[in-house]
């Protein structure tokens, strides 16, 4: 194992903070939208006065806001579907280079709509803007995945939800009203995800391609060998791992299809992992608190605004505990804890809201809660669902598994963005007992069939699903952390 260990070079590091560009752009325009909301649905009746010369319609102005928050879900939704194309057609670092161009699109479009004074130019803004989240969220962790040591290959990939949760207190401060969250400034808000988009294509063509990629998918050995050693800096280290690339390219097929992907048997195991670890994750009421947190606290507190970015704050700094300890405690155990965090947190808060009334000083225990929930979903679950994918599969699989994530998270995010206010009518505070039965589910699966992947590499994970066709894989020797 010395021979592995951390080997950091200034080209690995500089690879990686460009392309987590990406994912703060998106954590962006994910926090900017939730504080200035009353402005924007001001500025969507402004432009209704004055082509019709009477107010929208209240159901109307409810249902339009909805669909501008939510669009950019389905967005991505659709951006998912084409991950395996691009990734495989242009490489890993090339496709993130061409998708940003979305990004741009998308953000000029959204701070153009006052100009416009069309609010459909925002809605489309938003549209194109979740088709790059879709496709950028899928392409990061698969591209620092496979230029990251093995024993740093983890923790790397949670750099990219820690960009993501740092976007999202960027936009949570930017939106607020003594900042840029105001009637003449939130569209040039809107724009400012920009700069990070820009700086993208100054740095990251300078970084080298996946050597996987250039190994595996294209049969280019001396193009990989030479982006390893700029990765790596150590001719020793670029041996051993080329002979590793080598191994796994001689058991993989050249490419997979779609249908053959959900055929082959020895996918069938990830793919069920990959479907109920991400959708444990999106549908244990995580999002649901992080969309409508602002109007949460805003029925029980003033400030309620500070109580968001205190939501943003503690999401930031969850995240970069799971970097730190990705390595250390391993994907396993980091799941295990965080699922059933949520779970007892769910719980609690169906109790509190139930009693609240009688005791409205439990108030303060509800934000605890709130804050508990969200530092166990960022501990575990909200990083390793993005990259888990990448390490259960094949380097034929990986593109297409990421995809997968990638609609399983956006298209959980979308129907939880778009029922959670009904359900919450419906429900009451029961609503937290359907996200605690989620997270149980999960956690229970986790328990008995996820394999730790830490420190280990893609060919031997691969290996055990090869092997394991119809064995339980929390009996094999290697696999449960808790033996």
């Amino acid at each position: 194992m010395a021979s592995q260990e951390s080997h950091l070079t200034a080209t690995l590091l500089t690879s990686i903070l460009a392309a987590v560009l990406g994912s703060l752009q998106i954590g962006y325009h994910t926090g900017n939208i939730n504080a200035p909301a009353k402005i924007i649905e001001e500025f969507f009746n402004h432009t209704w006065r004055a082509r019709h010369n009477q107010s929208m319609p209240d159901h109307s102005l409810t249902l339009l806001w909805s669909l501008s928050v939510s669009i950019k879900d389905f967005g991505a939704l659709l951006g998912s579907l084409g991950v395996k194309y691009v990734a495989d057609s242009y490489g890993r670092r090339n496709s993130i280079l061409i998708v940003n161009c979305l990004s741009v699109v998308g953000a000029c479009l959204m701070s153009a709509s006052k100009a416009c004074e069309s609010f459909e130019v925002l809605i489309l803004g938003r549209l194109v803007f979740g088709l790059f989240c879709g496709l950028v969220m899928t392409l990061n962790p698969l591209y620092i995945q496979e230029v990251s040591p093995t024993n740093l290959r983890g923790a790397f990939a949670t750099l990219n939800q820690v960009s993501f949760a740092s976007g999202i207190l960027v936009g949570m401060v930017a939106g607020l009203e003594t900042v840029l969250g105001t009637e003449h400034y939130w569209a040039m808000m809107l724009s400012l995800s920009l700069i990070p988009a820009l700086t993208q294509y100054l740095v990251l063509p300078f970084c080298p391609e996946s050597p996987r990629y250039l190994l595996i998918n294209r049969g280019e050995e001396s193009k990989a060998e030479a982006a390893l050693l700029r990765l790596r800096g150590r001719a020793e280290k670029v041996f051993a791992e080329l002979e590793e690339m080598k191994e796994e390219a001689a058991h993989t097929q050249s490419g997979v299809t779609i249908h053959e992907f959900f055929k082959k048997r020895s996918y069938k195991q990830p793919i069920i992992i990959v479907l109920i670890i991400n959708l444990g994750s999106q549908l244990s009421g995580f999002n649901a608190i992080i969309n409508y947190s602002t109007r949460m606290f805003q029925a029980k507190f003033d400030e309620a605004k500070y109580l968001t970015l205190g939501v943003g704050a503690v999401n930031v700094t969850f995240t970069l505990v799971a970097f730190f300890l990705m390595e250390r405690a391993g994907r396993r155990r980091l799941l295990l804890t965080g699922f059933i965090s949520i779970a007892v947190c769910n719980l609690l808060m169906t109790i509190v809201d139930s009693v609240l009334h009688l005791a409205p000083e439990l108030r303060s225990l509800q934000v605890l809660l709130v804050f508990c929930l969200i530092s166990a979903y960022e501990l575990g679950p909200g990083p390793i669902s993005w990259f888990i994918a990448a390490e259960l599969f094949d380097q034929p699989g990986r593109p297409i598994a990421m995809a997968f994530t990638s609609m399983l998270n956006w298209g959980g995010k979308f129907v939880l963005a778009l029922l959670f206010p009904p359900l919450l009518k419906v429900c009451g505070e029961y609503i937290y007992l359907l996200f605690m039965i989620v997270a149980l589910l999960a956690f229970t699966f986790t328990w008995i069939r996820l394999p730790e992947t830490k420190g280990r590499t893609f060919d031997d994970i691969a290996e055990e699903f090869r092997g394991a066709e119809g064995i339980p894989l929390h009996n094999k020797t290697g696999f449960n952390t808790f033996t």
